[in-house]
C-alpha cells in the first residue's frame, strides 16, 4: 500500500456504512490527502469505485489482503 494520511477500518460493517464513513472521513481531510479504507463487505469492490467516481475522490489503489479489501482514496479538490 502506498502512503496515506488517515486510516479507516470498517471491518464487519456492511454497505452502505463503509461508504458513509469514508465520505465523512474525506470531508474532514484536505485536498490531496489520502485515506486508507479497510472493508470486509464484498460489495465494496463495486461500491467504492462508484463512490470514487461520483464524488471526485480518485481511487489510487485497491487490493485484498487476508480477506480484507484495502482502498487508497485521494481527497479531491471539490
Amino acid at each position: 500500500m502506498s502512503n496515506f494520511d488517515v486510516e479507516l477500518d470498517t471491518s464487519g460493517l456492511n454497505c452502505p456504512l463503509p461508504v458513509l464513513k469514508a465520505r465523512k472521513a474525506l470531508s474532514e481531510m484536505s485536498a490531496g490527502q489520502r485515506l486508507h479504507l479497510i472493508v470486509t463487505d464484498a460489495g465494496a469492490t463495486q461500491d467504492i469505485p462508484a463512490f470514487s467516481k461520483m464524488t471526485g475522490n480518485p481511487l489510487l489503489e485497491s487490493n485484498e489482503q487476508q480477506g480484507k479489501l484495502h482502498f487508497i482514496l485521494e481527497k479531491g479538490s471539490e
